[in-house]
């Protein structure tokens, strides 16, 4: 739990990604964007969601987001990142609004490259915090 911004969050994280039907990682995405950079904010997602493609073994225009706004299960800040060809899951993340800006709460298959990930969420300029499932 080394270089751990917000302990809390982490540990809700961590709580998503016990084990399931799949094994997942996950990654907190730190940014400065509040409520009015909502544009802002769903970019990143799609961003940090073809990183995490790409390093699942897809290419990026392979996956489409879906956000479920028909869907009673999903609330209004959580997406997915599914596959064109049979909609499979890469990703799934919840934007959460904390003490005035976002974080992207964001878990993927353990299979994909943990370690590229979080680098290349740093390479878009954001703090991360990887989170690794059991």
């Amino acid at each position: 739990m080394n270089d751990v911004i917000d302990a809390d969050l982490y540990a809700r994280t961590k709580a998503l990604l016990e084990p399931g039907e799949i094994q997942l990682n996950g990654a907190i995405v730190h940014t400065e964007y509040g409520s009015d950079d909502d544009i802002k904010m769903m970019q990143a997602t799609i961003d940090v969601g073809d990183i995490i493609a790409e390093c699942a073994g897809y290419e990026p225009t392979d996956c489409f987001v879906y956000s479920g706004n028909d869907d009673p299960d999903f609330s209004s800040n959580q997406h997915q990142g599914r596959t064109l060809e049979d909609e499979s899951f890469v990703w799934e993340c919840q934007q959460l609004l904390r003490q005035g800006t976002f974080d992207i709460v964001i878990y993927y298959e353990a299979s994909a490259d943990h370690e590229a990930i979080l680098e290349g969420i740093r390479d878009l300029g954001f703090e991360v915090t990887g989170v690794k499932g059991e």
